[in-house]
């Protein structure tokens, strides 16, 4: 079979982009919990790593201001569950080498970020982004197989809680 060739007119870095976009932002049919869902209480529920059959250990920070349980997710990457005291997902981190499914994981807020996304600024770094939009903060970044970032909820934020909590 011959490999296919592209021209500049058909691969260009917008396609690039588009691409890397729609890898990330894929669909994920075990996931369960999201940003402002609930974290399950029982460590057998899906959730945005379950994919991995990571074990599912839930700590309490800061007081019991925050529950937290940590998660690897099918490509190898850590990922850090926020909960408030009553099991509300305010926030996720991640560090790994692939990127988390952002789709998954911010749930109703995607619609909120592909916005910020769009309307961002562009600056010379090609391996960092911060979106802020009034209901969500999503900061991204890392070279390849590097990846680290973290989302979280700016108004569910229990008193006292804020985003250098997140690691």
């Amino acid at each position: 079979m011959k490999p296919i060739a592209f021209s500049k007119s058909h691969f260009s870095p917008a396609f690039a982009a588009i691409s890397i976009a729609l890898a990330v932002l894929g669909h994920s049919p075990d996931v369960h919990a999201e940003l402002d869902g609930a974290m399950p209480a029982a460590a057998s529920q899906a959730t945005p790593a379950a994919a991995s059959g990571a074990a599912d250990v839930q700590r309490t920070l800061l007081n019991g201001a925050l529950r937290m349980r940590t998660l690897t997710d099918a490509g190898g990457t850590t990922i850090n569950e926020y909960a408030t005291s009553t099991g509300r997902i305010v926030a996720y981190s991640w560090s790994g080498p692939t990127m988390p499914n952002l789709r998954a994981l911010l749930g109703k807020y995607i619609a909120s970020y592909q916005t910020g996304v769009a309307t961002a600024t562009r600056d010379s770094n090609l391996h960092d982004s911060r979106i802020v939009r009034p209901d969500l903060i999503v900061e991204s970044g890392g070279p390849m197989r590097g990846y680290v970032g973290r989302a979280w909820l700016p108004e569910a934020l229990p008193p006292g809680v804020t985003a250098d909590d997140f690691q």
